[in-house]
């Protein structure tokens, strides 16, 4: 089928033009027949033009119009004329001019759409996953892959000047573990072995550093087979980033240089730098979470000296053992007992034994507890607490790591429904440091890596790595953008022996660390230069920029929360020769 080639983009002409003779291509956004004048709009990437088919005029190119329906994909030749100043669209950047139609080229015909092509839409998820291709027309959806592009440029034009090399590192590589189920690729060649898809290019940057590279840095897809929510997928893009002979404040510089570019371009924004520096216990006791929103107070304050004496057990015990903790929300004393009920559903269903209200009125407390408390007690929790006449004092106690996660998330909750995050709230972007090396988990009774395992131990704290191993902190750093990671990095261990140590503490054996990690440490042998560096998580900052709360909408083609695409019925079935080939059998 023979069509012209376009001159102009549809987002493209202005009051300027007029008069030219253009050739427009694209999708029929809308169609509106005033029994006289067929009017179409066409759409592509670039925006929206009016055209205009008169009835005067070519007899078989009306008829033609009289066809169109919405994204039909056409191509249309004509001439640019003003609008009437009473009939200028202010809506659409093209809307002082439209285009009078004196050719017309149906290139596809269109079945009706399962849902409108428009930025709002009331189309389930589900049904905008399927048809993914058809969601991917909508402008807002457009935006987003754009801002991604914008920013991926950004990015990749910032390392080079800082003399970084992006270099690829294999995506078929050796099952390591790093916290995260592995995908696991069956080898035909090799039977019965397989590959894994990488959950980072850990240990294949570190390897760069042995091989001299100096700066690496790499926009880079990652794999896990973990359970999904709204900001994780079972593939995702990670910017990758390394360097040599450098300590964390090497790191923090390019990091916060890199920030504040994108700032600047992204969202206009200006973003002060240094970034603040928050340690990670004291982001867990004043906001219950290692990843704090600093865009609003509502600091935990802890109550235990307060009701260290008191007779009320549920304090007296968690006073003693755990911790007593309070948030203040502010003017909240109107609130009736059902929205108190279901504060209280809400932190139970996070694992708290209950928790305890106090509405603060004409200075005294009133609160189904407050016959359990003495006068002094009271008046050490309103001082403490800061409280005011039609404030809401909020408190739950317990195990102290349990309660103030609890906590976190309550602090969260209450700031959605105070609605202390106004849109021009200014954001808050910091780093937490300081974690604690390890973690002790109950259920396996053993420790894990707080981050992974290659991460340096503070070097003052060494000595601890076998005698005491919870007390070691760790060289390590996220970057928190409102309340989510979007970067975490560390300085790593360089030397075989410090390695060898650390596998020790996470109760790796010898010979498992050398059949996982032998490599590795074969390398260090040869001279390992001190090195440290970084990950973003890409998809998550991108969709912290376009303002949205799902990296779905910032990836092309997602998986649903159950790691499915709607789209291509992935993962699917597949022939049993296949698997012949691969010597696998599936069981029942």
């Amino acid at each position: 089928m023979k069509f012209n080639r376009r001159t102009h983009t549809n987002g493209e002409l202005r009051f300027k033009d007029a008069g030219k003779t253009v050739t427009l291509n694209g999708w029929v956004n809308s169609r509106r027949d005033l029994g006289g004048l067929i009017f179409i709009t066409l759409r592509d990437r670039y925006g929206i033009t009016q055209i205009v088919f008169e009835p005067e005029g070519d007899k078989s190119l009306y008829e033609a119009a009289k066809k169109l329906r919405n994204e039909f994909v056409v191509s249309v030749e004509g001439v640019v004329r003003t609008r009437p100043e009473d009939m200028v669209n202010s809506a659409m950047e093209t809307g002082e001019i439209e285009v009078i139609a004196e050719k017309l080229v149906i290139l596809n015909e269109a079945e009706t759409t399962p849902f409108p092509i428009s930025d709002k839409t009331e189309a389930s998820e589900e049904l905008r996953l399927k048809y993914r291709y058809l969601d991917l027309r909508r402008k807002e959806m457009q935006n987003n892959l754009l801002l991604r592009h914008k920013m991926y440029q950004i990015v990749r034009k910032y390392f080079d000047s800082k003399n970084f090399v992006e270099v690829e590192t294999p995506v078929l590589m050796k099952s390591t573990p790093e916290g995260a189920r592995d995908y696991l690729v069956p080898s035909r060649i090799h039977k019965g072995k397989f590959y894994a898809l990488p959950q980072s290019p850990q240990t294949y940057k570190q390897l760069l550093m042995v091989a001299g590279m100096d700066r690496y840095f790499q926009i880079t897809k990652c794999f896990r087979d973990e359970d999904l929510r709204a900001d994780r997928q079972p593939e995702f893009t990670q910017i990758d980033v390394e360097m040599s002979f450098v300590d964390t404040e090497d790191v923090f510089e390019i990091v916060e240089e890199l920030m504040k570019i994108l700032f600047k371009e992204i969202k206009d924004y200006d973003i002060e730098l240094p970034l603040k520096r928050l340690p990670y216990n004291e982001a867990m006791e004043k906001y219950g979470s290692d990843k704090p929103d600093l865009r609003f107070g509502m600091e935990i304050v802890n109550l235990n000296e307060a009701v260290k004496n008191s007779e009320f057990r549920v304090f007296k015990d968690s006073s003693e053992s755990g911790i007593v903790g309070g948030l203040l929300a502010k003017g909240c004393a109107g609130y009736s007992r059902s929205k108190l009920d279901g504060l209280t559903k809400f932190v139970k269903e996070l694992g708290a034994g209950g928790l305890v209200w106090m509405k603060v009125k004409e200075g005294a407390l009133e609160s189904p507890v407050a016959k359990f408390l003495s006068d002094e007690e009271k008046e050490k929790i309103l001082s403490a607490m800061n409280a005011e006449n039609d404030d809401l004092i909020l408190i739950v106690s317990g195990n102290k790591n349990k309660s103030l996660n609890i906590l976190g998330a309550l602090r969260l909750e209450m700031a959605k429904r105070m609605e202390l995050i106004k849109p021009d709230t200014k954001p808050s972007l910091l780093w937490v440091t300081d974690f604690p090396l390890l973690e002790w988990d109950e259920e396996t009774n053993r420790y894990y890596a707080m981050h992974h395992p290659f991460t340096s131990p503070r070097v003052e704290d060494l000595d601890l790595l076998e005698s005491d191993p919870g007390k070691v902190k760790a060289r390590a750093y996220d970057l928190v953008l409102n309340g989510n990671e979007i970067a975490g990095g560390s300085i790593r261990i360089h030397s075989s022996d410090v390695q060898h140590k650390m596998f020790n503490a996470l109760g790796i054996s010898k010979d498992e660390a050398e059949e996982k990690f032998g490599f590795l440490m074969n390398a260090f042998k040869f001279g390992a230069p001190p090195h440290g560096g970084i990950a973003f998580g890409f998809d998550r900052m991108a969709m912290l920029f376009a303002d949205k709360s799902s990296i779905r909408d910032m990836i092309a083609f997602p998986k649903t929360t159950s790691a499915l695409s709607l789209m291509d019925n992935s993962p699917s079935n597949v022939d049993e020769a296949q698997l012949k080939e691969l010597h696998i059998k599936i069981a029942d």
